[in-house]
């Protein structure tokens, strides 16, 4: 099956552009709260919840920043619904912490957290997939501290809020469970070529057992 958004998608005749997007010049601003201040002697980021081994695992900056570099090319599409196309993110694979740190067996989603509390849900195969990127480099350049730096996650084929910038931590799930933003009102899977922007659109199945 082709995959919407991908290589193979486009050569298919696909559109660029899920619909209700627009092409955006430039990399818009957007976040909720304030920039917070990258103490590097602090960071530290964790994966815990229901691990394999039951432990948790953490790295702090300057190891995180020693697991292997990767790039993937990539859009952008923001539930505000401008879209940013053709970027290069580099940085950590997630494949490469389910690797390092592997989850239980029973693990269906993931939690990504983030600066002030900030969260968003994943399901596992969505977090899996070998285009999600713990990013620190767009473009060949370090990001801003305003767009993610140190760390922002990149799920192209979900909206852009499923990406959470400076991005602190992965939670291990065994039942989903919503962020930040889904619990105020934002559609849990966010597929833009569905266009799931509000949680009003769900179906069965699409959000956490009441």
């Amino acid at each position: 099956m082709v995959q919407p958004g991908s290589e193979e998608h486009r050569a298919a005749g696909g559109s660029e552009l899920p619909p209700g997007q627009r092409l955006q010049r430039g990399w818009p601003v957007t976040h909720y709260g304030p920039v917070p201040k990258f103490r590097p002697e602090r960071w530290e980021f964790r994966v815990f919840g229901a691990t394999a081994d039951g432990d948790k695992r953490t790295w702090n900056h300057e190891e995180f920043s020693a697991l292997p570099f990767s790039t993937v090319e990539a859009d952008l599409h923001c539930v505000t619904k401008f879209s940013m196309t053709g970027a290069e993110w580099g940085g950590v694979p997630a494949r490469t912490l389910l690797d390092t740190a592997p989850p239980a067996p029973g693990v269906t989603h993931v939690m990504v957290w983030a600066e002030y509390g900030y969260s968003a849900n994943l399901r596992l195969p969505d977090f899996a997939s070998d285009r999600t990127i713990f990013a620190t480099h767009k473009d060949g350049e370090l990001l801003t501290a305003e767009h993610g730096f140190p760390l922002r996650l990149v799920v192209p084929h979900l909206y852009a809020w499923k990406g959470p910038k400076w991005v602190r931590g992965v939670e291990y799930m065994t039942a989903d469970r919503r962020g930040f933003w889904e619990e105020r009102g934002y559609h849990n899977i966010g597929d833009p070529w569905s266009e799931q922007r509000y949680s009003y659109q769900e179906g069965p199945g699409d959000g956490p057992e009441l």
